[in-house]
């Protein structure tokens, strides 16, 4: 489990093609992987891969490699990355951890594309667009992790959504290179998910509605 707050930006060292599936080196100058063990593991840009073994550099542990499968690579934005690509890193939480931002797991629901963005005092607003099947999960004020990075919800128009990004964040991770028609992962939040599920089961498929949810109590 992670939180969406990322821990330091990487980059992508190395990528060898095996039989339809990649072998991945991540290394960063800013992130210690000392405490990293084989099968913990790393949010890479929003996707939860496994680190297979550790790279050093001197004395210094400043990387992993991972392997990543064709559903993997056929589900993110992983596809798309080259050599010298910047990611954003996060590592597992562990039972100190500060709960900074919401529960992620790791595990992409789809991919939104960027649609707009633009400077709203010291901070930046940017709207993305996800496919009608995720844009039920996008509720205003709730929480949706983008590339790895817990963000609010601050609208939402059909199948676009804005979100408000501090110069903190844009700075600390990969926000700033993001321009329109950038292609990023998307994780929704986690309980809408298994809402949706447990209402199912009341509900036959496709008969929730906003109205029945206000009903069942949700959204007071």
């Amino acid at each position: 489990m992670f939180t969406g707050i990322i821990a330091a930006t990487g980059k992508i060292s190395a990528i060898d093609k095996l039989d339809g599936d990649w072998r991945l080196t991540v290394s960063s100058a800013t992130l210690d992987f000392s405490d990293v063990a084989a099968g913990d593991s790393i949010a890479v840009s929003g996707v939860c891969l496994t680190a297979i073994s550790k790279i050093n550099q001197g004395s210094t542990v400043n990387g992993f490699t991972a392997d990543v499968s064709r559903e993997t690579l056929a589900c993110t934005t992983l596809q798309s990355f080259r050599v010298g690509d910047l990611v954003n890193l996060e590592k597992a939480l562990t039972p100190q951890s500060r709960l900074g931002g919401h529960i992620v797991s790791g595990h992409v629901d789809g991919i939104a594309e960027l649609i707009s963005r633009h400077v709203d005092g010291r901070s930046e607003r940017l709207q993305f667009r996800v496919s009608q099947q995720l844009s039920r999960y996008i509720a205003h004020k709730g929480s949706v992790c983008l590339d790895g990075i817990s963000l609010t919800v601050n609208a939402v128009t059909g199948c676009d959504f804005g979100v408000n990004i501090i110069p903190h964040t844009a700075e600390h991770t990969t926000l700033h290179l993001f321009q329109p028609g950038r292609k990023v992962n998307v994780e929704v939040d986690v309980i809408s998910r298994y809402l949706e599920r447990l209402l199912q089961a009341r509900e036959p498929a496709g008969n929730i509605t906003l109205d029945k949810l206000a009903k069942a109590g949700f959204g007071n």
